[in-house]
């Protein structure tokens, strides 16, 4: 027989409600402090440092005006919190490569690049002599970074900024950020609310942060000003600035894919261990399709590079893989621009090799590897969630050392051995 709900049985439902309801009492007492955190923070922190850089009080109030933290933004620290690794990967580059390379995003680039390399043949022609970056690299970076300037980038530069430097977890870095958009404002590149951004704050067609464009922006229409947002020659012309200062080497090519012999070991891999190619080569490593590196670049220093270790595509990259990264610190997003760019210009090929089923982890797991790996000796190159070329060849060695089949990636079943 069913018994009669007591008072004591409806306690845990009457509980519930009452922590929903004084939570949902709290947070906007939460976000008002934290609110008048930041504009305290604005006045007596940022504001001298802002003067000290020659912005005008004028330009600091019109940036900073209605603007309130976004507490919505990834990766934050709110006041009495200690930062964690985020359970969840909010950055495409560091999530599954099979996804990143999804064949329809591949095309959309490489469709649209090629459509502009017509368009824009005579500027191409004109910066790739002036800055030596080909134009299938720079047609390429544009199209993933904004999709040709018809992305939307919709937030307001100076909330994100402002709220990163105060709350998140590289503050220093966003610092630096938000008074390099204030001294924009102040010589005028463009208006504060107009300085639209992503959710981490980069700015325009080329996805500049501020301190980039002021660093590496470049007038590629010659009109006298550098205009980001609107102007294609301009970001053009940016983009090809950004890599020649961070080292471009002009003509070598960014790399090959290659397939790697099982007596190579995968921990070989990372921009630290270069050898010449004709090494490489003689190792057993060979370009797919049976071609030979060409003799300029097997005379030249070269680098294993296999983003999903023994699960995907491998290849042997050029010191011009490592400036691509200087653009965005992720191994895909380089090899995706790199292979972007050559289908726009030779034709729409995709890899030979294909991506197993990696990725599923959550970032939290792969730290909790990383800092077993870190126990044990290992260079993982932080314990930071994301597996860089350090995880790959550090979960090698260790399997390596274990007995097992070297795969250099994580795994569920490393992830419980190494926790």
């Amino acid at each position: 027989m069913m018994r009669s709900q007591t008072p004591f049985s409806r306690l845990p439902a009457l509980l519930a409600l009452v922590l929903v309801f004084v939570v949902s009492l709290a947070a906007p007492s939460l976000a008002a402090s934290i609110g008048q955190q930041f504009r305290a923070w604005l006045e007596s922190d940022l504001w001298p440092a802002a003067k000290t850089n020659g912005v005008s009080r004028q330009t600091f109030d019109a940036a900073f005006d209605g603007v309130s933290p976004n507490l919505k933004l990834p990766d934050l620290v709110l006041p009495g919190q200690k930062p964690t690794t985020p359970k969840a990967q909010h950055q495409a580059e560091f999530r599954s490569p099979a996804v990143y390379f999804a064949e329809n995003t591949v095309r959309g680039v490489t469709a649209g690049g090629r459509s502009r390399a017509g368009k824009h043949r005579q500027t191409l022609a004109a910066i790739e002599k002036r800055y030596g970056v080909p134009a299938g690299i720079i047609l390429a970076i544009w199209g993933r970074e904004s999709a040709f300037g018809r992305a939307k980038i919709p937030h307001d530069a100076f909330e994100v900024l402002g709220t990163k430097a105060f709350l998140s977890t590289r503050k220093d870095m966003f610092r630096v950020e938000v008074l390099s958009a204030l001294v924009m404002a102040e010589r005028g590149r463009i208006s504060p609310r107009a300085m639209k951004s992503s959710w981490a704050g980069a700015l325009g067609q080329p996805q500049f942060l501020p301190s980039s464009y002021l660093k590496h922006a470049a007038d590629g229409d010659g009109d006298g000003r550098i205009d980001i947002w609107s102007s294609e020659a301009d970001t053009l012309a940016s983009i090809a600035s950004y890599l020649r200062n961070h080292g471009w080497v002009t003509g070598r090519d960014w790399g090959f894919e290659v397939t790697v012999p099982d007596g190579v070991s995968c921990a070989l891999e990372g921009p630290d261990r270069g050898r010449n190619i004709s090494d490489w080569a003689a190792m057993g490593i060979e370009r797919v399709g049976g071609r030979p590196f060409p003799d300029h670049e097997a005379r030249g220093v070269g680098y294993l590079m296999m983003p999903a270790g023994r699960h995907g595509p491998a290849f042997i990259v050029t010191p011009n893989f490592y400036v691509l990264k200087e653009y965005n610190e992720s191994d895909v997003y380089a090899l995706f621009v790199g292979h972007a760019a050559d289908r726009i210009s030779y034709g729409d090929k995709g890899f030979s090799g294909s991506w197993g089923k990696v990725g599923g982890l959550d970032r939290s797991d792969i730290s909790a590897m990383q800092r077993g790996l870190e126990r044990l000796g290992h260079d993982v190159g932080g314990a930071d969630g994301l597996a860089g070329f350090k995880t790959r060849r550090s979960i090698g060695k260790w399997q390596e050392n274990n007995g097992l089949k070297p795969t250099c990636f994580p795994d569920a079943a490393l992830v419980r051995a190494l926790r």
